[in-house]
């Protein structure tokens, strides 16, 4: 019975998507906002029992759940949410107002999940396959559009190509260490006195795919064509919640399993991390695309992230889980007002295409320039705190060099948030249309967590904090 009461999260998840696939292909009437509506609801119940679930491990050590987890897949939940809402209204102007894009955020979330609380080897591929797959059919949504077409087939090729790394890395690390089991395959590295080549090998094509699914440098390639070509909602969910349990499984694979390895990984998540920082900082400068832009600087953003755990210190993991809840909420926010960017009904991609907003609706302006000024990290917005965390934990740990590479990375990308703003309040231009009442309520909560962050971070300091005892105390 504790086998299944750990897991009812998932198990909420995935008949919520059984009853909706059901429904949603019977002969009937439109069902597109019911079924958004029950995906909704099935993504608050998932939320209520993941805070109302117990610690343990079930199927033989394969699923693990404890503050870690709790934490982590709570956020996730929150950016699936968000991602719903952010999507409802944009798919029913364009014509893509069909029953299976909520139910693959559904199941997507559900792989995050999985992915989450995997401590094997081979649940991890399980989630992440079945949220990889779901994320491709939603990059080629749009079939009409040769765009989205071909977003969706470019993430394939490269998601494929991760997954054959993932399972290669995965052999390799079986036939070393004897086990898939992440518990088992830390004593049998703890317990030898040399460890084998193949082990690290089979390391290191893991982390390959993982920083693939972060879309870290060297392994970034298919993120700036992905968010330009995919629908404006598919591209904020894609930059949130997936992220977020891609970061998650990259912490605890690095973590618990190899956490004596941590000289062979950390070596390369260092490399991850500065490559990061600097094209996110450099790449975005001089592009013309909104959503281009924000790839660049979700890639950037990865790199400080990848700071914290590059550390290895507690300090650095705890600054890492704050760095991406508070990346959620205001990257999130961010493409709130990138989706309600439509002029005569139309969809707008472009920089310029905000010109004039600061008069035009002064409200979506500011929200968008607290986002901005949040992620070049000026005080006291959140993103601020966020990158204080990370970098503080750099100096601590003697990476002096990785703290100054990111403050001065940090200084190089505000320029091009600043444009963002420069264009919104100095430059003249049409309104743009009335945006509707999700996108106002996403605005809404997301633009006062970034704003007043500062005033409550006590609650998030210290669930994080829970967190990073569960994951290395």
């Amino acid at each position: 019975m504790n086998t299944w009461t750990l897991i009812l999260p998932e198990m909420a998840l995935a008949l919520a998507g059984l009853v909706i696939l059901t429904a949603g292909v019977l002969p009937k009437r439109d069902t597109y906002f019911a079924t958004n509506m029950a995906s909704f609801g099935a993504l608050a119940l998932a939320a209520v029992l993941v805070l109302a679930q117990p610690d343990g491990t079930a199927f033989n050590g394969q699923y693990v759940a404890d503050a870690f987890t709790k934490f982590m897949k709570f956020i996730t939940l929150i950016g699936a949410a968000l991602g719903l809402l952010l999507a409802m209204d944009w798919n029913a102007k364009e014509g893509l107002a069909k029953f299976e894009f909520p139910l693959l955020l559904l199941f997507s979330s559900l792989g995050m999940m999985v992915m989450i609380s995997a401590n094997d080897l081979i649940a991890l591929y399980m989630g992440l396959e079945l949220l990889s797959l779901s994320l491709y059919v939603i990059a080629a949504f749009n079939r009409d559009s040769e765009r989205s077409s071909e977003a969706g087939l470019k993430y394939f090729v490269l998601g494929a190509l991760a997954s054959g790394l993932l399972l290669y890395g995965s052999s390799l690390v079986y036939g070393f260490s004897g086990s898939t089991n992440f518990t088992q395959i830390a004593e049998a590295v703890a317990g030898s006195d040399n460890i084998p080549f193949g082990l690290v090998i089979g390391l290191v094509f893991v982390l390959a795919a993982l920083c693939f699914k972060v879309s870290a440098v060297p392994f970034h390639m298919w993120t700036p064509d992905v968010y330009e070509g995919a629908p404006t909602p598919v591209t904020a969910f894609f930059a949130s919640a997936p992220k977020v349990a891609a970061v998650a499984l990259l912490v605890r694979v690095v973590a618990v399993p190899f956490a004596e390895l941590m000289v062979q990984w950390q070596q390369v998540l260092l490399i991850a991390a500065i490559l990061s920082m600097i094209l996110g900082a450099f790449a975005a400068i001089g592009q013309q695309s909104i959503k281009r832009l924000m790839a660049y600087s979700s890639i950037g953003h990865v790199g400080y992230a990848l700071i914290g755990l590059a550390v290895g210190s507690e300090m650095g993991v705890r600054g890492l889980l704050l760095y991406m809840a508070i990346y959620l909420f205001t990257n999130v926010g961010a493409f709130a007002v990138l989706i309600a960017m439509r002029r005569k009904g139309r969809a707008l991609e472009g920089i310029d295409d905000l010109a004039g907003l600061g008069k035009t609706d002064p409200a979506m302006a500011l929200a968008m320039t607290i986002f901005m000024l949040s992620m070049a990290g000026i005080p006291p917005l959140a993103g601020f705190f966020g990158k204080l965390y990370v970098f503080l934990a750099a100096v601590q740990g003697g990476f002096w060099t990785l703290a100054v590479i990111g403050v001065l990375s940090s200084a190089v990308s505000a320029y091009y948030y600043l444009r963002i703003i420069k264009v919104m309040y100095f430059d003249s231009g049409e309104a743009l249309d009335p945006r509707p009442a999700s996108l106002s309520a996403v605005l809404a909560g997301t633009g006062l967590f970034t704003a007043f962050f500062f005033l409550f971070p006590g609650p998030f300091l210290a669930a994080a904090q829970a967190a990073v005892a569960a994951l290395i105390g």
